[in-house]
């Protein structure tokens, strides 16, 4: 079964074509070339990407068992959040932050400095069985993971703070209004990206319609009608440019999906 897809108002960036995703509806291996996504939250579809592939919305659940909570891999942060704060549970008041499904966070170790997924993880379903925590390799926007995220398990605690919701909103307000994937690149050892690109001067460098924020620069927006070689031409110059100035290589945390350069 397959589901049509408009990634230009699908994806959080607001780029991308109409394409026909194939629905898991389940546990079973990916086929072979397709790349799966969850939210698009953080993806820069190009018009060629490969086959795609997504959970179905049977995967999209969270339920508690003796003290464990089970959440679906399709299930999206906010219901994660409306969850914990109906049910007085702590450790998931970063979903304010964190746009997305359980899936795509789970596979990036999505957080905020010491904030993590992988925080009150205990361990993730996927078609090779159920594999604990300890078993994976993981660390700062990464993790390991062979398969595909069809559930996981977290260690309950109560009381879910609001002082930290409060905290992780008003970061989420200080970021760009615009369509955006999210951080653009992740932060390289003993360096903050959106400081480099500011002192590279690409803040508020723009191509066509895409450009690097004047709020935070590590935030490549899109003014309204950008495209997929607008973003990938600003990406790349401003890789060059930090590197020419100061011998630090960027690393995307935005995930490109194009065919052509097998990224």
């Amino acid at each position: 079964m397959t589901k049509s897809i408009h990634f230009s108002t699908f994806s959080s960036i607001k780029i991308g074509p109409t394409l026909d995703v194939l629905l898991l509806d389940s546990i079973t291996p990916l086929p072979q070339g397709y790349k799966l996504i969850g939210g698009a939250n953080n993806l820069l579809v190009s018009p060629n990407p490969p086959p795609l592939a997504m959970l179905d919305k049977c995967f999209d659940f969270i339920r508690l068992e003796e003290n464990v909570l089970h959440v679906g891999g399709a299930t999206p942060s906010g219901k994660m959040l409306s969850f914990a704060k109906k049910h007085d549970l702590a450790g998931f008041e970063l979903m304010q932050k964190l746009p997305g499904t359980l899936g795509g966070m789970v596979a990036m170790n999505a957080g905020l400095k010491e904030w993590e997924i992988f925080n009150d993880l205990i361990a993730i379903r996927t078609e090779h069985g159920w594999i604990e925590k300890s078993k994976i390799d993981y660390g700062y926007r990464f993790a390991k993971i062979n398969g595909i995220v069809y559930e996981a398990t977290f260690t309950i605690k109560n009381g879910f703070d609001e002082n930290l919701l409060a905290m992780f909103k008003k970061m989420r307000d200080n970021q760009p209004k615009e369509p955006s994937a999210g951080s653009c690149f992740k932060n390289p050892v003993g360096h903050f990206a959106g400081k480099l690109i500011e002192e590279a001067g690409f803040k508020g460098k723009r191509i066509g319609a895409m450009m690097f924020s004047t709020v935070h620069a590590n935030f490549l927006v899109n003014m309204g009608g950008g495209t997929y070689e607008q973003a990938i031409k600003l990406i790349a110059s401003v890789k060059e440019e930090i590197f020419k100035r100061f011998g630090v290589i960027l690393e995307e945390e935005i995930i490109i999906l194009d065919n052509t350069s097998q990224q």
